[in-house]
């Protein structure tokens, strides 16, 4: 998950492999597919993958890997140079300035499922990144949360084996599905979130498909840590179908879906919004080990991926099959945060539950939040002179205040306004 959202979590929750025409046929995901999501994200996430930063080996083995996979799976190779989508990175990017990262060679990993019948010509986009934060270095030290683990590997099981191990078990699941008519399938590793959803910035200017054929795109991002039955989708609001055919489809799986209608999360998926696509954005949570060098693959819940792949795979296959078209509906971009870096609390938001605010859902030991007395259901209201209604709100305040500044936080606790000082990291 890329560096701005180091506030968010991510992904969905599915189960088995093939069903017809987007109907499951049990809610328990089958042995097989929790076994190859199990292999594929030990894979990902081993040390030898050297954390999958720009510039590493490691990232161009994952890149090689996914192609492979996506070989085996059946799909058409949807690049410019077989399924690889190769770009260099621009040294004049804003998101480049300061980092050792400018002129290196990356890639996007494209797969296809060529459509059949009187939807071919349109598409459905699924995609995931697999990049990770490398050692932590090379402009990816800003982005641990970790302020120790420079030179450590950051395996990024969560963020995003996770995704990258769900996009390949869907195209398992999908390609061995039949229908008289429907849309080209169009699966998308994407590189180089963690800069700043840059593989899928360049993807959306050399699309596969026209955007104004693509009925929409899905975005498997931190899938790894289902706990019960909380799933939380994003985007939910990009169409007005969307909701329903969440609902109808969650009958057989009996997910708590947390429905954020905001399609402007920060990953990949928010890139397609922008060019007029509808979206849905499947993730579990965010949790202690994220953007650490201890996200690693033993402490995924793969089953919970495969559950979550099954009830994705029939959206998705849904969604290529419908007739008509989605609709899309307007919805406001937050106001960009201002630039610089940014300050630490050490807070865990809640990604879930709705309100005014932005409730904690843990606190990290020895950090600004933990010093100044917050704890987990505590809501912030405003940090400084910054009011804090949500997400943008918190990430706001915290690209104002610098490391070291003493700032006045105003909380809710139990439904009590309160206040405390915090010195932020």
């Amino acid at each position: 998950m890329t560096h701005l959202a180091r506030t968010l979590s991510v992904l969905v929750t599915v189960s088995v492999l093939a069903a017809p025409l987007g109907h499951a046929q049990s809610a328990a995901p089958a042995s097989e597919s929790i076994d190859r999501i199990t292999r594929d994200v030990a894979w990902l996430a081993d040390d030898a993958r050297e954390g999958r930063g720009v510039g590493t080996a490691g990232l161009e083995a994952a890149a090689a890997f996914i192609a492979d996979a996506f070989r085996e799976i059946g799909l058409e190779p949807g690049g410019t140079d077989g399924y690889f989508q190769p770009f260099e990175l621009d040294p004049r990017s804003p998101v480049l300035a300061h980092t050792q990262l400018g002129g290196e060679p990356v890639k996007n990993i494209i797969g296809v499922l060529p459509g059949r019948g009187a939807l071919a010509r349109e598409a459905l986009v699924i995609g995931a990144h697999y990049d990770h934060l490398g050692l932590g270095t090379r402009g990816y030290a800003q982005m641990s949360r970790d302020s120790a683990a420079a030179n450590q590997i950051h395996n990024g099981a969560d963020d995003n084996a996770s995704g990258t191990a769900a996009l390949l078990e869907t195209a398992r699941t999908l390609a061995i599905r039949e229908a008289e008519s429907h849309r080209t399938v169009i699966f998308v590793a994407f590189t180089a979130e963690e800069l700043g959803t840059i593989g899928s910035s360049y993807y959306v200017e050399h699309p596969v498909s026209p955007h104004d054929s693509t009925l929409a795109m899905l975005n498997f991002d931190m899938v790894g840590r289902l706990s019960g039955d909380t799933l939380v989708v994003g985007g939910t609001g990009s169409a007005t179908e969307l909701e329903a055919t969440l609902d109808r489809l969650n009958h057989h799986y009996g997910f708590h879906i947390g429905k954020q209608a905001d399609p402007w999360g920060n990953s990949d998926h928010a890139v397609f919004y922008g060019k007029d696509v509808p979206v849905l954005h499947f993730y579990t949570s965010i949790h202690q080990d994220y953007h650490t060098p201890s996200d690693d693959w033993q402490l995924l819940n793969t089953a919970g991926i495969a559950r979550i792949v099954s009830f994705a795979a029939d959206v998705a296959w849904e969604l290529a099959t419908q007739p008509g078209d989605l609709t899309l509906l307007a919805f406001e971009r937050p106001e960009p945060v201002r630039g610089g870096p940014r300050a630490s609390l050490g807070t865990v938001p809640d990604m879930v539950t709705a309100g005014e605010g932005m409730r904690i859902q843990a606190v990290r030991a020895g950090t600004a939040a933990d010093e100044a007395g917050l704890v987990a259901g505590d809501v912030i209201l405003q940090i400084g002179d910054v009011e804090v209604k949500d997400i943008y709100g918190l990430q706001n305040a915290l690209t104002t205040y610098k490391s070291g500044e003493a700032v006045v936080i105003v909380f809710l606790r139990d439904g009590e306004r309160m206040e405390t000082t915090a010195t932020l990291n």
